[in-house]
């Protein structure tokens, strides 16, 4: 069985200026089609009735005004329990972006330049290897890197490191140390990445990857907290993001969807959940709880350069900085590239 998160969030945001409590006005077109909005809508209804997915949450924003907010399906297939317009979702990698912003926000403080050594600021990273062959993992001999691993690689996806999820031997070395074992904190899990071989020489290929870990270390290190308190103070707070975090309050528990998975019997909710409380892994890759008003709050901010309801989180100029490409042509698709954190396009028509 392959494992996905198949309770959706969607969360759409077209040049706005969100506010979380705004009220949906159906009549306000906004520039927006409501034929083509209707097709949106009946889309997700046939993925859910095909047995794509269990249920989602639809949010779409023009001109700072909520044109669309919709649940559909459900939360739970196992209890039918219907999905909500305020369902908290285990929002899996959509935690890469926030972290990469939260690090931005010391960047622009001056703790490091993006040119800077990973190994300058964490040590135990500066003894790192390249395997040789992945198919044959760790055992396949090693080579020297070509240079040291930059704080840019991290963001970009091009350091070297590997996120566990392929089928050839190394991947599945690195899905053990990370995730087969249990580690006490985000720390613990970066060590146990260092012990694995590169997948390849750093800024030389785009290779998805744990890296957003290592830029919560790097949080962690330059602002004396955890990330999950810098987080709260720098990103959250700011943005009135009260349902986002890497645990959630118990009275909340109704309203987290389950995680689902991909079986042979169709989708089904995963045997295995992340827990909503007691958490301590506070990871970059993965690990934060949202909703879609609280996700639209964040992209807001990044699309308006940086500010959101009176409260600076990042300058105009970050925002820009993150969301140029910064890895030339090494991404898989055409005409894409990757910025600090997040995917861009670099030439629309390319993209099909």
């Amino acid at each position: 069985m392959k494992l996905k998160l198949y309770s959706v969030l969607i969360a759409i945001c077209l040049s706005f200026n969100l506010h979380s409590q705004a009220a949906v006005d159906p009549g306000v077109k906004e520039g927006i089609s409501l034929d083509r909005l209707d097709r949106y809508e009946q889309f997700i209804k046939g993925e859910i009735k095909d047995g794509k997915l269990p249920g989602a949450v639809t949010f779409i924003m023009r001109n700072g005004k909520v044109i669309h907010h919709e649940a559909f399906g459900f939360s739970d297939l196992k209890s039918q329990s219907p999905m909500k317009k305020d369902q908290i979702f285990y929002i899996q990698s959509m935690t890469k972006l926030l972290v990469s912003a939260a690090l931005m926000t010391l960047y622009e403080e001056g703790h490091f330049l993006l040119s800077d050594r990973v190994s300058k600021y964490l040590p135990f990273l500066s003894d790192l290897k390249v395997a040789s062959d992945m198919g044959q993992g760790s055992a396949g001999g090693l080579v020297e890197l070509k240079r040291p691993i930059r704080i840019e690689d991290l963001f970009s996806h091009t350091a070297g490191f590997s996120h566990g999820l392929g089928n050839n031997k190394l991947e599945q070395e690195v899905n053990s140390a990370l995730y087969g074992q249990k580690h006490a904190d985000l720390e613990s899990r970066v060590k146990a990445l260092a012990t694995m071989p590169l997948v390849g020489q750093p800024g030389e290929q785009w290779h998805y990857s744990a890296g957003p870990d290592v830029i919560a270390l790097l949080i962690q290190h330059f602002s004396g907290q955890s990330t999950a308190e810098f987080l709260k103070e720098r990103i959250f707070d700011p943005l009135g993001m009260e349902d986002t975090g890497y645990n959630i309050d118990p009275s909340k528990a109704n309203r987290v969807a389950k995680v689902h998975l991909v079986s042979e019997k169709g989708i089904i909710p995963s045997p295995e959940q992340t827990p909503i409380s007691g958490n301590t892994v506070y990871g970059g890759t993965h690990g934060l709880f949202s909703t879609t008003q609280d996700y639209g709050a964040f992209l807001s901010m990044m699309i308006q350069g940086g500010t959101y309801n009176g409260h600076q989180v990042l300058g105009k100029k970050t925002i820009e900085l993150m969301t140029q490409n910064h890895i030339g042509d090494l991404f898989w698709q055409e005409g894409r590239g990757f910025g600090l954190g997040i995917a861009v396009t670099t030439d629309v028509a390319a993209t099909g």
